[in-house]
């Protein structure tokens, strides 16, 4: 493998960040050991910025050091999964809930945006599960930046890199993504009426059937 050109930021943010995509493309599947050596001799970089990026990803769970043994990406066990999704859908549903209550109509018609997007990468004639999972992301993501607490976006932003060790599972079962959609759409209608009391209600179903899905 050739030395990757690493662009100017702090060094070991960059190897962070590409690190963490090897850990969601599944390069580096959950359970491995991660060869400190071979990485930095392909980075061509010392042991030190790796060892700093690791730090990094043990942080957001997405890597587990173990004493003498060196560094792991971390499994997710069927606990952990659902200890995850309880938490994102406390977080998520309240968020919900706020963005009923308080977004102008500009803010929803952009969630309707990213609905559609949804939708037409659900269409079965061109089914795409990857952009179906990106898009979904972006939703929820945007949902949240509405809500406007980035105290609680950065809890879910680091509990949906956990969730990422699982990547597809809940997707990949048939029919979970007409599910989803139907939730999703749920979840808009509520927003649309500005019921605050069902968005609350409908993104915690969404989540509850996204686990249930994931098992």
């Amino acid at each position: 493998m050739s030395a990757v050109s690493l662009s100017p930021r702090a060094l070991y943010e960059e190897v962070a960040e590409l690190l963490r995509q090897r850990i969601f493309k599944r390069e580096l599947e959950p359970g491995s050991w991660i060869d400190e050596l071979k990485i930095a001799e392909d980075y061509g970089i010392s042991r030190t910025p790796l060892r700093e990026a690791l730090k990094v990803l043990a942080a957001e769970g997405l890597v587990t050091m173990k004493v003498r043994r060196g560094a792991y990406v971390t499994e997710v066990n069927e606990k952990d999964l659902a200890d995850v999704y309880h938490l994102l859908s406390l977080l998520e549903s309240d968020a919900a809930g706020v963005v009923a209550s308080r977004a102008t109509e500009a803010q929803l018609h952009e969630l309707q945006a990213l609905h559609d997007e949804l939708e037409a990468a659900a269409r079965p004639q061109k089914q795409d599960r990857e952009r179906f999972f990106e898009i979904n992301e972006r939703f929820h993501m945007h949902l949240l930046e509405i809500a406007d607490n980035r105290w609680r976006n950065q809890m879910v932003a680091d509990l949906r890199k956990v969730m990422k060790l699982n990547r597809h599972h809940s997707l990949l079962k048939s029919g979970r993504i007409e599910e989803s959609l139907a939730e999703h759409r749920a979840i808009m209608a509520a927003l649309a009426a500005r019921d605050a009391a069902a968005a609350t209600h409908t993104m915690q179903a969404h989540f509850r059937n996204g686990l249930e899905a994931a098992g």
